[in-house]
């Protein structure tokens, strides 16, 4: 089952059969791999329900993100954790899960809510801000280390980055007449990943955010709450720490360690960084444009994608990634 069948009627039926009444104004937000609507409700409140894309997560991997999320929040930690659902009265066909429950089953589609929470994108051109930044990923590692992750994804280099490979190469995605330089380039690039994560081994892991970069971290101006914080640990996995740092820095080399320097600045005031991780900033960047491909690949039968990503499989596409990866293997050698 897609999301062909979820229409913004069976938005607002799921939320009331699970205690949550709108008045009827319902709004979608951009979301490429859930569906994500903002609700209000007769309350006058507002809150996010978020419809998750059937066969990504099972339900023991999405509720283990919720109890990291609950414990994040118990922690004081800025996190945005799902709500409690209390349904009024019995609903046929509506299977809550979780303890307490926070996951919902309904006509098929699986969702969960939030309270609604808006900030703006951090400015990292800003040292203190970078520093704050720090201190926020700094706290949320000190829980990720209490216990590891038992169904989410645990990073794996060598298999990540061989699944993304192998899911291109069997689609067809590739032209011809670019394929044979995209793979040598892929499986060379791929290779020194690996053998950096080697390198560095062994490496401590722990529960992580998954998908920290600026755009997954919210800064809030007022009262209390005032600075970073995220709403969504829909990427949550087990990985090394640097995972949550590499994609906040940017620049070249000198630059990058400036800024890296300055997170860490905050960030060991409540967690200790392995300065071995800093060597795997350029094979993270590579493994993550690998899976970025074989993602828009996965995707592609679903119809927003072809809309929003037209220029994937086109051959100037690929030939930038080869061009891309090769720039990567340069880093990465350097």
């Amino acid at each position: 089952m897609g999301y062909g069948d979820l229409t913004p009627q069976q938005v607002l039926d799921a939320l009331d059969a699970a205690g949550l009444r709108g008045d009827g104004r319902i709004l979608q937000l951009n979301s490429y791999e859930n569906r994500v609507f903002q609700v209000f409700l007769e309350d006058g409140s507002a809150v996010v329900a978020k419809f998750y894309r059937p066969g990504r997560w099972s339900d023991a991997q999405i509720l283990e993100e919720h109890a990291f999320a609950l414990e994040l929040a118990e922690a004081e930690v800025p996190v945005v954790p799902p709500l409690v659902l209390a349904p009024t009265q019995a609903v046929a066909g509506l299977a809550l899960l979780g303890a307490p429950p926070t996951l919902a089953c309904l006509a098929g589609h699986r969702f969960a809510v939030a309270a609604r929470c808006a900030g703006r994108e951090p400015e990292l051109d800003d040292p203190g801000t970078l520093e704050r930044i720090g201190r926020f990923i700094g706290r949320l590692h000190a829980v990720g280390r209490r216990q590891p992750f038992a169904f989410r994804h645990h990073l794996e280099p060598g298999p990540d980055g061989q699944r993304a490979l192998r899911l291109i190469i069997d689609g067809g995605f590739v032209p011809p007449d670019q394929l044979p330089a995209w793979r040598s380039t892929c499986e060379a690039a791929l290779a020194l990943v690996v053998a950096a994560f080697d390198a560095a081994a062994p490496l401590a892991t722990l529960r992580l955010h998954g998908d920290c970069h600026i755009g997954n971290v919210l800064w809030r101006q007022t009262g209390e709450q005032s600075g970073p914080h995220v709403v969504d640990l829909d990427d949550a996995m087990q990985g090394p720490a640097v995972q949550d740092l590499w994609m906040l820095v940017s620049g070249d080399h000198a630059t990058m360690a400036r800024q890296l320097n300055r997170l860490l600045e905050g960030y060991e005031q409540f967690s200790e960084f392995d300065d071995r991780e800093r060597t795997l900033i350029e094979p993270l960047r590579t493994l993550r444009m690998v899976r970025h491909s074989a993602w828009l690949a996965e995707r592609w039968i679903d119809p927003t994608f072809p809309m929003h990503f037209p220029f994937f499989g086109s051959a100037a596409y690929w030939s930038q990634q080869t061009a891309q990866l090769r720039e990567q293997i340069e880093a990465m050698a350097g």
